[in-house]
C-alpha cells in the first residue's frame, strides 16, 4: 500500500469475508464519486472524519479522510499501513470494522463502521464517571474483544477512552488500531499514552500482549473514578508512580472492594502475574455486574 510516494490516483481495497453487513460493501475499486458526503463527525491531526453513504449499497459508514502530506510529516505512513492490514482483518462486535480504503494524489481515504453513538471519551467526560454495572459492562466487552486480538497474535497497545466508540445499540467499539502490532515475539518500542503506559513501556524492557491487561485496568479505573490512577502535574512523576504501582483508591466516589480487587489484580508490575483475561471474566464483579448481552442500555 504506497500512501506517500504514489503520484498517480489509485484505489485498492482489503477484501473481507463472512459478515452480511459487510458483504454488502464488497466491490473491486472504491473512489470518492462512490460516497455521498455527509456532516463532519470528528477531526484529528492528520485529516477529518465524515458521515458518509456509499451510493450503491446505500451502506451508511464512516470515511476518514488523511493527508498524505501531513502523514508524510509525522512520519506515520507505516503506523498507518500496519493500522490498514491489522483492522481491515479483524471481525469481532466490539471491534470497529475497517471496511476497505482508496487513495488519490493528496489524501487516504479509511471506509469504517459507523458508530451512531459517538466517541466513549465525551460520555465519560459527560458522566464524570460511571456506574458500577455500566463499567463493568463496558471492560468485560473489551476483554472479549482482546481475547480475540491477541488469539490472532494482535497486541492492541493503546487502549484508552479516546479510542473507544460507541455503536448504535450501546455496544463499545475499539476504533483505534495505530499502535497494534502483528507479533509473535516480545517488542521494546515506546508507545501508548503516558497515563496507561505500563511498567514493562515506561522501563523500555521487552512487552508481550499482558501491557493490554494493563491498560484495561487503568481504563476500569478511569470508568470508576473519573481520572486514571497514576495521574501527576509532572510526567516524572507519572513514570514513577507507574513503576512504583503506586495505586490509591479514593473514599469518592465509593467503588465495591470486588471492583478493587479486580484493578488490583490486573495492575500488577510483574506482567505474568496481571490476571488473564478469560479469567477477568469469571471475576465476581464482573459476574455480578456486566450485562450478558455486552450492551449498556442506561
Amino acid at each position: 500500500m504506497a500512501i506517500a510516494t504514489e503520484t498517480q490516483p489509485q484505489q485498492q481495497q482489503q477484501q473481507q469475508k463472512g459478515s452480511s453487513e459487510g458483504a454488502a460493501m464488497d466491490q473491486q475499486r472504491w473512489t470518492l464519486n462512490d460516497f455521498d458526503i455527509g456532516k463532519p463527525l470528528g477531526r484529528g491531526k492528520f485529516g477529518h472524519v465524515y458521515l458518509s453513504r456509499e451510493k450503491r449499497s446505500n451502506h451508511i459508514v464512516a470515511l476518514k479522510v488523511l493527508f498524505k502530506t501531513q502523514l508524510k510529516q509525522s512520519q506515520v505512513e507505516h503506523q498507518l499501513r500496519r493500522e490498514v492490514e491489522i483492522q481491515s482483518h479483524l471481525r469481532h462486535p466490539n471491534i470497529l470494522r475497517l471496511y476497505g480504503y482508496f487513495y488519490d494524489q493528496k489524501r487516504v481515504y479509511l471506509i469504517l463502521e459507523y458508530a451512531a453513538k459517538g466517541e466513549l471519551y465525551k460520555e465519560l467526560q459527560k458522566c464524570k464517571y460511571f456506574s458500577e454495572r455500566r463499567a463493568a459492562t463496558y471492560v468485560a466487552s473489551l476483554a472479549r474483544a482482546l481475547i480475540y486480538c491477541h488469539g490472532k497474535h494482535v497486541i492492541h497497545r493503546d487502549i484508552k477512552p479516546e479510542n473507544l466508540l460507541v455503536g448504535a445499540q450501546g455496544e463499545l467499539k475499539i476504533a483505534d488500531f495505530g499502535w497494534s502490532v502483528h507479533t509473535f515475539n516480545r517488542r521494546r518500542t515506546m508507545c501508548g499514552t503516558l497515563d496507561y503506559l505500563p511498567p514493562e513501556m515506561v522501563e523500555s524492557v521487552e512487552h508481550d500482549a499482558n501491557v493490554d491487561i494493563w491498560s484495561l485496568g487503568i481504563l476500569c479505573y478511569e470508568f470508576l473514578y473519573g481520572v486514571p490512577p497514576f495521574e501527576a502535574k509532572e510526567h516524572s512523576d507519572t513514570y514513577r508512580r507507574i513503576v512504583q504501582v503506586d495505586l490509591k483508591f479514593p473514599s469518592r466516589p465509593v467503588v465495591s472492594s470486588a471492583a478493587k480487587d479486580l484493578i488490583t489484580q490486573m495492575l500488577v508490575k510483574d506482567s505474568s502475574q496481571r490476571l488473564p483475561l478469560k479469567k477477568l471474566l469469571e471475576h465476581p464483579w464482573i459476574v455480578q455486574n456486566a450485562e450478558p448481552s455486552g450492551v449498556y442500555r442506561g
